[in-house]
């Protein structure tokens, strides 16, 4: 994955309000997210796969970051 494509989602997850993050579980929250990309860039059925399987093992991060801006509003 690229580091334009690594900065796309880390983007995407720090723009993204905290409830999204926090209430959607997570098929529908990485389903979310790639529809948001997919809105930004054309994605590829390859690009679509690898964006999904990378948030996947990352949603735990992704729900630790949207409780820590949580806790400081």
């Amino acid at each position: 994955m690229s580091p334009i494509m690594l900065r796309q989602i880390w983007s995407l997850v720090e723009t993204t309000q905290t409830n999204v993050l926090l209430n959607l579980d997570d098929e529908s929250l990485v389903q979310w997210l790639l529809r948001q990309l997919k809105t930004q860039r054309s994605l590829d059925s390859c690009e679509a796969d690898l964006f999904s399987h990378y948030i996947q093992s990352r949603l735990p991060l992704i729900r630790d970051l949207a409780r820590s801006r949580r806790a400081l509003v």
